[in-house]
């Protein structure tokens, strides 16, 4: 794409780095931009900067938060003997949205995928299996995609946390094999997570 200012080209190719954006939509994005009023451009780019500087993870559940402990696992009112894991944030705020759901989660930020290089050294588990041990967790949901990726990281963590004579369930098949949390409706989602089996049900209807 030939562009007339190099400092246009070079905001197209930071645009075009975003997940699904291409270059013609990455140039109608800073064209968008470009005729904003200075004021708003400047609120724009001040609020993108602060996302590197504020934005922090919560030493808890690894959680996107603006404190060392996010608002979820500060709050007293929260029922912390309930572990929800998920992949990732967007999978919690999926289920934040739900209203059904008043327990705590860990972010596990993936899922065990060996043909991406994914393995459970990866991912936020030995956080998780230290959370358990320090005592005070009787159930873990396993709220992770309905997918193969999903599955085995379910049936290690299964295999991880077993010692520990917990009660582990996933959510019912309200949401459909190979579905990702973050694309379900918030009905099915909500009755997935009342509705949730014994993990051990699971596996033996598979």
């Amino acid at each position: 794409m030939n562009l007339p200012s190099h400092l246009l080209e070079q905001a197209v190719d930071e645009f075009a780095k975003l997940p699904g954006v291409g270059k013609r939509t990455a140039l109608r994005y800073v064209l968008y931009l470009l005729k904003q009023e200075k004021s708003e451009l400047m609120k724009w780019s001040e609020t993108i900067a602060k996302l590197s500087e504020d934005i922090k993870y919560c030493s808890v559940c690894f959680a996107i938060s603006e404190d060392p402990v996010c608002t979820i696992c500060s709050n007293k009112s929260r029922d912390h003997s309930t572990i929800c894991v998920v992949e990732d944030i967007r999978d919690l705020i999926a289920l934040e949205n739900t209203s059904q759901y008043h327990g705590t989660y860990h972010v596990l930020g993936g899922i065990i995928s060996p043909i991406n290089g994914i393995g459970p050294m990866d991912l936020k588990i030995e956080p998780l299996i230290k959370r358990v041990e320090e005592g005070g967790v009787k159930e873990i949901i396993m709220a992770l995609p309905s997918t193969m990726e999903g599955d085995t990281t379910n049936f290690y963590l299964y295999k991880k946390l077993a010692p520990f004579n917990l009660a582990m369930s996933t959510l019912s098949r309200g949401v459909s094999v190979g579905d990702e949390l973050q694309y379900a409706d918030e009905v099915t989602l909500g009755q997935s997570i009342i509705l949730r089996v014994p993990y051990e049900s699971s596996v033996v209807r598979k």
